[in-house]
């Protein structure tokens, strides 16, 4: 596909099929289980469509805002966004350059994002920033497969696949760069996806705390 065709299709075709995808009951109960737990003052990275948006707990948010650089996702989020007992705020923005301050964000939530950021060691650190010393980052991810098979599957279809799913990567492990962005894992979970979602690998999912 042509380079323009490319810029054009992850315009205005990717962010629906994202949107769609992501919607599937393989990741629906996850952030069922995982985004309730959120509280305070939160920022959600990889913000995208606002799927999180009916999981948070109102009695225990104070204020969400929302970060994604990608307009049309926003442009989606903007509804339901709107309508939640609680403030909602959407800045169009990378997760790498977040524009709040310092020690801002009693949780930060990241859901099936550290896979499209094209560089997921500078988003942790900025959510490190602007996390609390006693802050929470809650993470829902999909990632290298433990399965060797899987993994070399991975590894051949990763190109094709970021082209076709928003930057999407297949073979990034989450659970090395949070570690290695200075976060210890209080939780930590892994699973298996559904037949259908076999190429996204091992189902990761936890809580992590600045050391």
């Amino acid at each position: 596909m042509c380079q323009s065709c490319l810029s054009w299709y992850a315009r205005c075709i990717a962010p629906y099929l994202v949107h769609a995808g992501c919607s599937a009951n393989a990741f629906a109960h996850m952030r069922k289980r995982m985004i309730p737990r959120a509280e305070g003052i939160v920022v959600e990275v990889g913000f995208g469509s606002g799927l999180n948006l009916p999981y948070y707990d109102p009695a225990r948010v104070e204020r969400l805002v929302g970060i994604d650089p990608d307009g049309t996702m926003l442009g989606l989020a903007g509804p339901q966004s709107r309508s939640l007992p609680f403030d909602v705020e959407c800045l169009r923005a990378s997760g790498e350059s977040l524009p709040l301050t310092d020690d801002f964000a009693d949780t930060v939530v990241v859901t099936y994002a550290f896979c499209t950021i094209p560089d997921p060691e500078a988003a942790l650190t900025e959510i490190r920033r602007v996390l609390k010393p006693t802050g929470r980052l809650i993470f829902i991810e999909h990632g290298q497969a433990e399965e060797p098979r899987c993994r070399r599957w991975q590894e051949r279809l990763n190109r094709r696949w970021g082209q076709f799913a928003g930057g999407c990567h297949l073979n990034r492990d989450p659970l090395r760069l949070i570690r290695g962005a200075g976060f210890h894992l209080v939780e930590e979970e892994r699973g298996r996806f559904p037949l259908p979602f076999w190429q996204l690998g091992s189902h990761y999912a936890g809580v992590a705390a600045p050391r």
